[in-house]
């Protein structure tokens, strides 16, 4: 999954009509059926039965700045939206099209008679509020460095961006395997194929789950149930690869039992979070996934998490603002 950083400042009164006017308020396609091509009104179809997404759109720049950049950009990446210091939006590239006209009547035009005119849609968007700053650390940037222009980041930015956020790719946006071109590359790759964990990392998640297990059950930090413990993990509340070495070491307040039946990954995956006074928070955008709110409103919903003290609200802190999914700011 590369990553696209895509300059939006809401603070400009335009770019906030636009964001109103087509992320806020999604595009129906039927509405502009008479400006889109038959083969991209059907691709839009299929990946959105509803009939609407949002969208978005770049201007080709002087002398085409912005196209060699767009060129490198494919469904299945992630939309980062920036801003007034902050990443505030994203969602990952559905579909994308060339279309002047639909892109006039949606936006209108800039200052030098351009507009957006290659188009993106958006599925599987979520709000954020991450400063600028924490990015260009992480990313190992110039502290001065903004972000410009529409920019698509390198595979090692792209991966550790993932990493911090839990980024998920939508499934509209995921496209078919081509078994044949799968085959060849498994067959030409020669690299390693197993990768030795770090004994000091091996050692680390021992001493977690000893500490956390007194015996040979334990019980769910979210959930609640008691389980054997080959069915509980030592989880990081904060993600362990953005723990600094100190927290990583603080074995009584980094890490929670959770199962492997289930709260494990939805918390993971940030669809459940722990409020500041320890009961559980649930992202409306689990509605999308029917069985994983199934689950959630089964085991874990209206639960208070007694494994929650004040010593340890600054890592459930960390999670409930870079990887619960909070919804796209109006």
């Amino acid at each position: 999954m590369r990553i696209v950083m895509q300059p939006a400042r809401r603070s400009e009164k335009d770019v906030d009509q636009h964001y109103q006017d087509t992320i806020v308020q999604p595009v129906v396609f039927d509405d502009h059926a008479d400006v889109l091509d038959t083969a991209t009104i059907d691709q839009l179809k299929q990946l959105f039965p509803d009939g609407q997404a949002q969208m978005w759109g770049v201007v080709p720049g002087k002398k085409n700045v912005n196209v060699s950049r767009i060129s490198k950009m494919r469904p299945g990446d992630w939309v980062f939206f920036s801003g007034d210091k902050r990443i505030y939006f994203g969602g990952t590239i559905a579909l994308m099209w060339r279309n002047k006209q639909l892109a006039t009547r949606l936006w209108g035009t800039d200052h030098a008679g351009s507009t957006w005119e290659y188009m993106y849609a958006l599925s599987g968007t979520r709000g954020f509020d991450i400063p600028v700053e924490e990015i260009r650390t992480l990313l190992g940037w110039n502290p001065n460095r903004n972000i410009m222009g529409i920019t698509v980041l390198s595979d090692e930015e792209s991966d550790a961006l993932q990493t911090l956020l839990t980024l998920d790719a939508a499934t509209a946006a995921l496209e078919p395997v081509d078994t044949a071109e799968e085959e060849a590359a498994v067959a030409a790759f020669d690299g390693e194929l197993e990768r030795t964990a770090q004994r000091a990392q091996r050692g680390e998640q021992a001493a977690l789950k000893k500490r956390l297990l007194k015996g040979s059950t334990g019980q769910c930090a979210l959930c609640g149930r008691t389980l054997p413990g080959t069915f509980l993990i030592a989880a990081h509340i904060k993600k362990r690869a953005m723990c600094s070495d100190d927290e990583k070491r603080d074995l009584a307040n980094i890490a929670m039992l959770a199962c492997t039946f289930g709260c494990d990954a939805v918390y993971e995956h940030g669809y459940v979070t722990i409020a500041d006074d320890g009961t559980i928070q649930v992202s409306s955008l689990v509605a999308e996934i029917p069985e994983v709110a199934a689950y959630i409103q089964e085991k874990l919903a209206g639960r208070t998490v007694t494994w929650w003290t004040p010593s340890r609200e600054p890592y459930y802190q960390w999670h409930r603002t870079h990887t619960f999914k909070i919804v796209p700011p109006a």
